[in-house]
């Protein structure tokens, strides 16, 4: 009968040990966001406006669309030169989120990519010269990875991630797309 006690003793014990772990833990966490949530939004405003600069360079202004969530118009001297939207399509290690700059004409800009779980030493490519550079000037037409590199109208496969190649590829075609319905006033 005593066994009985100790063992619901200790149980309410245990109880009354996980409730004070967890509220402590709680009020740290509390008072950890409290402090740091201001310092936060600062941060990711400043690398927003890092990741839109990095885009299009010499802008006097970012403005964000109306009805049109993430994007944005760069313009100098009170001109539009480019708009900046967000994309995203299927890779080989998961989703890959991309801001694609699109110039007014429907021409790609340039691209950066804020998101990805590709294969370091392949997949990774995709963000960086060769690749990146054959970008800038295409239209939605010329959009298409091809693995001839005497195609120099479409976009050159990066070997050994032709998933990571297509996905960018169709991201920022998208990208392109959506701003060319948007001109048009399709919206």
């Amino acid at each position: 009968m005593t066994n009985d006690k100790k063992d619901n003793n200790s149980i309410f014990k245990i109880a009354i040990n996980l409730t004070v772990a967890c509220v402590v833990s709680g009020l740290i966490i509390a008072t950890v966001y409290f402090f740091t949530h201001d310092i936060a939004l600062q941060k990711a405003e400043e690398l927003k406006t890092m990741a839109l600069e990095s885009l299009i360079t010499n802008v006097d202004e970012y403005t964000e669309i109306p009805d049109h969530n993430e994007w944005y118009t760069a313009s100098t001297d009170g001109e539009i030169i480019g708009y900046i939207v967000p994309s995203e399509s299927k890779g080989y290690g998961g989703s890959i989120k991309l801001l694609v700059a699109v110039s007014p004409a429907g021409t790609v800009m340039s691209y950066t990519i804020i998101d990805a779980n590709e294969t370091p030493g392949l997949g990774d490519k995709a963000e960086k010269s060769p690749f990146i550079d054959q970008f800038p000037g295409k239209t939605a037409e010329q959009l298409t990875v091809t693995k001839d590199a005497n195609n120099s109208e479409n976009i050159l496969a990066i070997s050994g991630a032709t998933i990571t190649s297509k996905a960018v590829t169709l991201a920022v075609k998208t990208a392109v797309d959506e701003v060319n319905e948007y001109l048009e006033g399709g919206e």
